[in-house]
């Protein structure tokens, strides 16, 4: 049985990043009825990552693309990531440098956005050696209590 299938069925209104209770330091509310669970692996090639890559992959300077729509971006994401969403991403390929490693992520394990980035880019030629993913994306971050920017502010 698919696992999908396992899961509460979804909301009318779905909360795809977790958000903070009010007036609860470090409690989040996570809504557990969106998206498809994604595989840990999303392409030959292409490592997955856990948040210790990513926060030493920031320090470094290095990479981290937001790969989720704008208005999700805006809203919250890993502190110095760059949005290229997955509906853009081969259109600018130009803005990566395919000498460096890049972490792709996006709203979590269940979000198909980071994944859909990744196989557009592998289909357009770029090289998964140089392609990361985080799986966990916004949920992980999150839920770990790790610091989100708003953009809007």
């Amino acid at each position: 049985m698919d696992i999908n299938k396992k899961r509460p069925a979804k909301r009318d209104e779905t909360q795809m990043v977790p958000q903070p209770v009010n007036g609860e330091v470090g409690l989040v509310q996570v809504d557990t009825t969106w998206g498809i669970i994604q595989p840990l692996e999303v392409a030959n090639g292409v490592r997955t990552v856990d948040e210790i890559e990513v926060n030493e992959f920031k320090e470094k300077g290095l990479p981290v693309i937001d790969s989720r729509t704008s208005d999700f971006y805006e809203v919250s994401t890993i502190p110095g990531a760059k949005n290229i969403p997955h509906n853009e991403i081969t259109d600018r390929m130009d803005e990566l440098d395919r000498n460096l490693p890049a972490i792709f992520f996006c709203n979590g394990p269940q979000c198909p956005q980071s994944p859909t980035a990744i196989r557009n880019l592998l289909s357009a030629g770029y090289p998964p050696e140089k392609i990361l993913y985080y799986r966990g994306g916004m949920h992980d971050w999150v839920t770990l209590g790790l610091p989100v920017e708003n953009k809007k502010q």
